[in-house]
């Protein structure tokens, strides 16, 4: 390609990528023009194009994405290995900087206008009229107490029933059925097309730490199907959440809950009350460190077993990658309206409670 060429299209996607910006700096605009009127049809035609084929799309674009990745950091050391004049590596650098913007600049624009521009939606909040206020430390132990009697009793429920885990097909069944429920109260936050899968890369998640995650390039819900059986229900409607428009990580645990809430399935019910009691408790830890350990020793001896599982699973696949993923990813939503990055998850807890004013019922 020609110098002006090469000028010309870098100078077009930069353009392209502030007007994003600038399209993306109202929030009221984002809400109506986006999330609510062109990104549901284009998630429900990736959904319908890709929900029937079992394997993950998006795992194998990114399984492509890496081994690109590894050829051209192959060459580049061939290069080095050699080549010894400067000149050379002069000109080696301006390219990699050339692509390094044009590649970056489109996976930019392609990651917003497929989903990213969610992240500056008004949401859920607004949508059900939540005042979401700063909570008080009353207020986390009285929610602590409502999650306790929540989870002991569907645990309780499971137990007298006998209830089994679903298989992964079962399971995803499920999630649909629980937001064919939820719409009926909630009509805008219907499901249809699904295409939930599992990922390729649980192994790998293990040890760095996801449960699951959305792929804005595919439009799948991925979800990490070889943690913990009591965990996988919940993760399920997170990562539906995203699909349907609530790049958010605390919107897509509140929507999250709202559909495990309306699930008819007691399994849902004990896998949503486990993970927010999970999120409120360590709230409350920070502000009431006393009152945390004692709401911990009213849970039932079933639902502390589940606990030292999961926390076993954790110890048996500590990786020295986490660390590195958590900083990064938390970089990541910091950089996507969400300051508190990783802690972002468990600011769940304030629309919990913001619900509970305004509706009397977790």
């Amino acid at each position: 390609m020609k110098p002006c060429k090469k000028t010309l299209t870098l100078v077009v996607l930069l353009v392209l990528c502030v007007i994003i910006r600038l399209y993306s700096s109202d929030a009221a605009r984002v809400e109506m023009s986006y999330s609510n009127s062109f990104y549901p049809a284009l998630s429900r035609s990736f959904r319908f194009i890709l929900g029937k084929i079992p394997l993950s799309v998006g795992d194998l674009l990114y399984a492509l994405a890496f081994l690109y990745l590894a050829y051209k950091l192959a060459r580049v050391f061939r290069f080095i290995y050699r080549n010894r004049k400067w000149e050379a590596y002069k000109q080696r650098f301006k390219q990699f900087l050339y692509r390094f913007f044009i590649i970056g600049s489109i996976v930019y624009i392609v990651f917003n206008i497929f989903w990213g521009i969610n992240y500056n939606r008004m949401g859920i909040a607004q949508q059900l009229g939540l005042q979401h206020e700063k909570y008080s430390t009353a207020e986390l132990r009285e929610m602590n107490c409502l999650l306790i009697d929540k989870l002991n009793n569907s645990k309780r429920t499971l137990i007298r029933k006998s209830t089994a885990y679903p298989t992964n097909r079962e399971l995803f069944r499920k999630v649909l059925m629980a937001y064919d429920s939820l719409a009926n109260e909630f009509s805008f936050l219907k499901y249809s097309s699904p295409s939930i899968k599992s990922s390729m890369y649980g192994w790998l998640g293990n040890y760095t730490g996801f449960t699951g995650y959305y792929n804005p390039f595919s439009g799948e819900a991925q979800v990490n199907t070889t943690i913990p059986k009591f965990l996988q229900p919940y993760t399920s409607c997170h990562e539906v959440a995203h699909q349907i428009g609530y790049a958010k990580e605390m919107e897509a645990n509140f929507v999250g809950y709202l559909a495990a809430k309306a699930s008819p399935d007691t399994l849902f019910h004990y896998s949503v009350y486990l993970d927010l009691f999970t999120y409120a408790n360590r709230n409350l830890f920070m502000n009431d460190s006393l009152a945390a350990r004692i709401y911990r020793k009213e849970l039932d001896t079933a639902v502390k077993a589940d606990i030292l599982e999961w926390r076993k699973f954790n110890f048996k696949h500590v990786g020295k990658l986490e660390p590195l993923v958590r900083w990064a990813y938390g970089k990541f939503l910091q950089s996507n309206q969400q300051p508190n990055g990783i802690s972002s998850y468990d600011e769940v807890t304030g629309f919990l409670i913001a619900y509970y004013k305004k509706y009397k019922k977790i």
